[in-house]
């Protein structure tokens, strides 16, 4: 359910050609939103899709679309000075672990100095409020389940986790100074239609498709708490409604997990996967991958505390309707 306070303001959502940010900006202008959508449409993955994605949003009532690099000061500077935007959900990012290990100037470049740029344009804007990804990844090698928001960060095991609680100390930094109200939503696996090639949804119906073995890291013994794109979007819409506010000394910053709270065994992954698509992966053990971590799990007290939502999508359901999305796009 949206909050029907959102309707009719002017929202910027970057990275809205990538998977999370054409979902959040199609349900923001079903709230009645006005939506801006902006991507540099980066070739980390296949551009054809991400098109795709925007071709899905272009057209509809109280939708525009800009291509901006973020991390270009002057481009990013001129969105937000024509932009009027009441409120900004900013999810352009370089996503992926293991990609920073062979291209760690792609984090700099686009999570560090793109937020830079987007702090910097919510300040000078007077925005209500900055909503941005971070990502379950800061909580590192945490032995720890559920990870919950009161947990030390400071001990990264990827430069990508590194660059997202970078992002969280950027913007507490900017809510001290400035007064400038920002939430980070720590997101746990994300899944579903429209989803990244380079996740495992993606990758592994392809192989198994295409009768190609799946890399299987730690030989499956690994837990993830995977969340169904649509329980990601609904929380990002209702925390947006919430700007955290001034109390006395203390900023207007807050974080919150956003997961499906409960963590699911690669193997139960799989075999839930072989069920929908009709056949047996071929596997291909691999050890435990750098940057990686066992386990991944959730506590979201503090989330539905302040929305009343939690979460709710079981994996199975949402494996089946990527899975349809998946033969409809791609085999039909």
């Amino acid at each position: 359910m949206v909050p029907v306070a959102l309707n009719g303001r002017r929202v910027l959502v970057t990275g809205a050609a990538g998977f999370i940010g054409m979902h959040t900006a199609r349900a923001l202008l079903d709230a009645g939103m006005e939506v801006v959508g902006v991507d540099n449409f980066e070739p980390y993955y296949d551009v054809a899709l991400k098109r795709a994605r925007v071709a899905e949003l272009t057209g509809r009532p109280r939708f525009a679309f800009e291509a901006v690099d973020l991390a270009d000061k002057d481009a990013c500077a001129g969105l937000f000075a024509r932009g009027r935007f009441a409120s900004v959900v900013h999810l352009a990012a370089q996503p992926g672990v293991r990609h920073s290990l062979v291209n760690p100037e792609a984090y700099l470049r686009n999570n560090l100095v793109a937020f830079g740029h987007v702090l910097e344009g919510c300040r000078h804007a007077s925005v209500v409020h900055l909503v941005y990804a971070s990502s379950s990844s800061v909580y590192g090698a945490s032995h720890t389940l559920p990870f919950s928001e009161d947990q030390p960060v400071d001990q990264p095991v990827s430069l990508y986790a590194a660059t997202k609680k970078a992002n969280e100390l950027m913007a507490h930094s900017y809510s001290h100074l400035f007064g400038l109200p920002t939430t980070g939503l720590r997101f746990f696996t994300v899944y579903g239609p429209w989803g990244r090639p380079d996740q495992a949804p993606m990758l592994f119906t392809r192989a198994m498709l295409g009768g190609q073995p799946i890399q299987v890291f730690n030989s499956g013994r690994m837990q993830r708490d995977f969340t169904y794109v649509d329980d990601i979007v609904e929380g990002v819409v209702r925390v947006l409604d919430k700007p955290p506010p001034r109390d006395g000394d203390r900023a207007p910053y807050a974080i919150y997990n956003i997961g499906n709270h409960q963590a699911v065994e690669l193997d139960e992954f799989i075999a839930t996967l072989e069920r929908l698509l009709g056949t047996r992966a071929i596997r291909n053990d691999q050890p435990m991958q750098p940057g990686d971590v066992p386990a991944t799990f959730a506590s979201i007290d503090r989330l539905q505390a302040l929305t009343g939502f939690a979460p709710r999508t079981p994996l199975a359901e949402g494996l089946a309707r990527f899975v349809a999305w998946y033969r409809d796009y791609y085999c039909a």
